[in-house]
């Protein structure tokens, strides 16, 4: 039997102008759900909102309850008689209709459903997604979802997540991660070690109304997120994509991880959230045209975001390279000729100062490594060869390659550079880290993110986070030709 799936339930004359603050920036949340312990429901919503500092009015909803965790439980939403911005819904999907009824004659206009059962699971779930959309656009609802993980905003404490993730705060920041899936929320990914912060979260789940568009008009004005990262399993709406892509790319980079680029992955979008994959030639050039750059793996979603998050952009493609290792920085010319950068070639006056510090260091790449094990004062030389390089006017952008030994020696010597690199540098920089104690690697990595330098788990993301930074670049350029 053929699956039926919701289509275009995006349409312009419903949407005008998105406002989706009631949704990020609510001062009164209903929760409608159970609220047993465990590690998932209503309980669970309430315990991480107060735990990662909340400070609107929040009103758990369920007749069989009385009180959780110290709040009063009413037993429908018509019972609270102060206003609600946001309702989070996690009841049986057949009664989901008449919750949103009363969520109409209450006055809320935001829903997050995360209930599942819809165009995700069957025909049947299919009409009942059909039905609520309607019935929301009726009403003059929005939905975020159904079959959703939620939403996040670090800056007022709003972190609603369903299932416990151990942790309920997360550090502010500047990127936006948007996704066709949980998997991106608290609960799945250990945020707290992302040194470099989050300004929003949001899981469409199956995009009966908010889809991806709605979100990159609202983190368009918001003035705490510079970078974009998505991870979609389809597009709603690729006219309106592309023209808001078009105006907000220039300002803020948009990285996009598509799947469903094979007919097996797209079967598979379809049973997950009930998506239409577009044609992958089709979504390509319309990445092309809007300046949105693509990414290939959904580690990347998380970890390219950090270089356009922290750096400056490289006014050009020429590349420095610091090691420990000759033959890794070798690979690195390699990777980076993917991406058209090319090995920088030292201004005399740089060649000439990096071989007084030690014969024949003075080329692309820098390879420290023979003077490492000769020198006595290696700490005091080596913020010295990280500042020659980074400020010669004919390197563009910087990888550092760094030993972290097992003794910790070198940590306090690569901080103490870092510290100094933060005050003058105007150039990106990436870093990879290595050793053989994988606790002194994490620690090292760490600190430096704490000090705001990206550290990459490998060596081609390093090289990669680089190069779709000066990509970005020539499409900004490009585009204004």
């Amino acid at each position: 039997m053929r699956r039926i799936y919701v289509s275009n339930t995006n349409s312009r004359q419903y949407r005008n102008k998105p406002d989706l603050s009631d949704f990020f920036e609510p001062k009164a949340i209903a929760i409608i759900g159970s609220f047993r312990k465990g590690f998932f429901g209503g309980y669970v919503v309430v315990k991480s909102l107060l735990k990662a500092g909340y400070s609107g009015r929040i009103y758990p909803i369920n007749p069989a309850y009385t009180a959780t965790q110290g709040l009063k439980v009413y037993p429908s939403i018509a019972a609270v008689q102060q206003d609600i911005d946001l309702a989070i819904i996690m009841i049986n999907a057949q009664g989901v209709p008449s919750i949103i009824r009363e969520c109409g004659n209450k006055g809320i206009r935001a829903i997050i459903l995360v209930s599942d059962g819809f165009a995700e699971r069957s025909n049947e779930g299919a009409r009942l997604q059909n039905e609520i959309v309607t019935l929301s656009r009726q009403l003059g609802i929005r939905i975020i979802g159904p079959n959703t993980a939620g939403i996040v905003n670090t800056s007022n404490g709003l972190n609603p997540c369903p299932y416990d993730a151990g942790y309920y705060r997360l550090q502010q920041g500047s990127i936006a991660i948007c996704s066709q899936t949980g998997m991106t929320n608290p609960q799945a990914f250990p945020f707290p070690h992302l040194h470099l912060g989050i300004s929003n979260i949001c899981d469409f789940g199956n995009k009966c109304d908010v889809d991806e568009c709605d979100v990159l008009e609202y983190l368009e004005g918001d003035p705490r997120t510079n970078v974009i990262s998505m991870y979609l399993e389809g597009i709603s709406d690729s006219q309106r994509f592309l023209s808001i892509s078009k105006r907000v790319a220039p300002k803020k980079p948009i990285l996009v991880l598509k799947s469903g680029i094979t007919p097996e992955g797209a079967r598979a979008s379809a049973s997950h959230t009930g998506a239409i994959a577009a044609d992958d030639r089709l979504f390509q050039a319309m990445c092309r045209q809007a300046g949105v750059i693509r990414l290939e793996s959904f580690e990347e979603v998380f970890e390219i975001p950090k270089i356009f998050a922290t750096q400056p952009l490289p006014k050009g493609n020429r590349l420095g390279i610091i090691t420990y290792t000759g033959a890794i920085a070798v690979l690195a010319l390699d990777e980076g000729a993917h991406y058209g950068l090319i090995p920088a070639n030292l201004t005399a006056e740089t060649v000439d100062l990096l071989n007084g510090i030690f014969p024949g260091l003075g080329t692309v790449p820098v390879d420290i490594g023979p003077m490492s094990v000769v020198v006595k004062n290696l700490a005091d030389l080596y913020p010295q060869i990280i500042e020659a390089v980074i400020l010669d006017e004919n390197v563009d952008a910087l990888l550092n390659i760094m030993w972290a030994d097992h003794s910790g020696l070198t940590k306090e010597m690569c901080l103490k550079t870092y510290k100094q690199l933060k005050i003058c540098h105007t150039k990106p920089v990436a870093t990879w880290l290595y050793g053989p104690d994988t606790g002194k690697v994490a620690e090292l990595a760490e600190n430096l993110e704490d000090l705001r330098f990206p550290v990459f788990s490998d060596l081609k993301t390093s090289i990669k986070a680089l190069g779709l930074a000066y990509k970005y670049v020539q499409i900004n350029k490009e585009s204004l030709l």
